[in-house]
C-alpha cells in the first residue's frame, strides 16, 4: 500500500494540510492506518468462515463502493477528467478486484502468517513497477536490497511448501503483480487528485461489475452468517479499503511521507501477531525471521531510492 502514500494533501476528508495536525497526533493517525491494513488477512480468514471467496470479494467491494460513493456525493466531489479514467480502471483492476480476489483464494488453503510474509514484498514490487512506469532510477543499493528481499521470500515459500510452490503461493505472487500495478497507477493519479478520491472513484467504477457478481455469487455459494464472518466482511469493506486509507492519508500529511512509510514497515509483522491472537495460528520460526529480513530490505530501499 505504499503507492497510496503519494497522495496529495488537499482533500478535506482524507488529509489535513501539513502542519495543522500536531506531529504526535499525525503519527497516531498513520499508525492506526497501518493497524487497519495489517488486519486485512485475519479479517478475510474470518469472512471465509461464512462466505465463499467470490461472494466475500464482491460484497466487500460493493460495500466499500457505497461508503466511498456516499462520501463523494456528500462532499460534492466532481468526477475526474476523462483522461484519468483509464488509470482508475487499472487501480480498480489491481486494488479493488485483483488483489482481494487472489489473496482471498490463497487464504482458502494458506495461513494468514504465510500470506503476510509473501505479501510483505508488496512495497518492493510496487517500487519495481514504479521504476518501469514512471521512469525512476533507483540506486544500485536499492536493487540489491530488493533482490535480497525477493530471494528471502522465495526461499521461505519453497521451504514451507516442501520444495515446490503451491497454488496458494501462485495466487499470492500474482496478487503482488496486479496490486503493484494498481498502486503504481494510483500513485501517479494521486499527484493530481487526493488519494482517497483515487480509490473512491476506482470503487465506484467497478460497481457495474461487482454488483452483478455479488448477486450471482451469493446465489451460488453457501452463506453462513456468524459473528466472525460478518465482522470480517465489514472490516475488509469499511476498515481496510476505506476508513484505514482516510486516517493513513491524514497522518501522512501531518508527519510526511518518509516517516509514514517507516511506520508501514511494521505491517507484515503486525499481521503475524494478529494471526496468532485472532486465529490461533502457530508460527514457524521461519515466518517471523523472513518477515524481519524483508523489513530490513525494505528499510534499506527506503533510504536508497533517491
Amino acid at each position: 500500500m505504499r503507492a497510496q502514500s503519494s497522495a496529495t494533501a488537499t482533500s478535506p476528508i482524507a488529509v489535513a494540510a501539513p502542519g495543522r495536525e500536531r506531529p504526535g497526533f499525525g503519527t497516531l493517525l498513520a499508525a492506526l492506518g497501518v493497524v487497519a491494513f495489517s488486519l486485512t488477512f485475519p479479517a478475510t480468514a474470518w469472512g471465509l468462515e461464512g462466505f465463499g471467496p467470490w461472494s466475500l470479494v464482491a460484497v466487500r467491494s460493493v460495500l466499500a463502493a457505497v461508503i466511498a460513493g456516499t462520501a463523494l456525493l456528500v462532499l460534492r466531489v466532481p468526477p475526474p477528467a476523462r483522461r484519468h479514467w483509464p488509470g482508475l480502471a487499472v487501480v480498480g483492476a489491481g486494488v479493488v478486484l485483483g488483489f482481494p480476489l487472489l489473496t482471498t483464494l490463497a487464504l482458502e488453503t494458506s495461513t494468514t502468517a504465510h500470506a503476510a510474509v509473501v505479501v510483505g514484498l508488496l512495497p518492493l514490487t510496487t517500487a519495481l513497477f514504479s521504476a518501469l512506469r514512471v521512469g525512476t532510477r533507483p540506486s544500485r543499493t536499492f536493487w540489491i536490497a530488493a533482490l535480497a528481499g525477493a530471494a528471502a521470500v522465495l526461499a521461505f515459500t519453497v521451504q514451507q511448501s516442501g520444495g515446490a510452490l503451491t497454488t496458494a503461493d501462485l495466487y499470492l505472487f500474482a496478487a503482488l503483480l496486479v496490486c503493484a500495478a494498481g498502486y503504481t497507477e494510483g500513485g501517479r493519479l494521486a499527484r493530481v487528485m487526493p488519494g482517497w478520491q483515487v480509490i473512491g472513484w476506482a470503487l465506484v467504477l467497478c460497481l457495474p461489475l461487482t454488483v452483478p457478481v455479488a448477486a450471482f455469487a451469493l446465489a451460488q455459494e453457501p452463506v453462513h452468517l456468524t459473528a466472525h464472518s460478518v465482522t470480517g466482511l465489514l472490516w475488509v469493506a469499511a476498515g481496510s479499503q476505506f476508513v484505514g486509507l482516510v486516517v493513513w492519508y491524514r497522518g501522512m500529511a501531518a508527519i510526511g511521507i518518509p516517516k509514514a512509510s517507516q511506520l508501514q514497515l511494521a505491517q507484515p509483522l503486525l499481521t503475524l501477531v494478529w494471526s496468532v491472537l485472532l486465529l490461533g495460528e502457530h508460527l514457524t520460526v521461519a515466518a517471523p525471521l523472513t518477515a524481519a529480513a524483508v523489513l530490513v530490505c525494505i528499510a534499506v530501499t527506503q533510504r536508497s531510492r533517491g
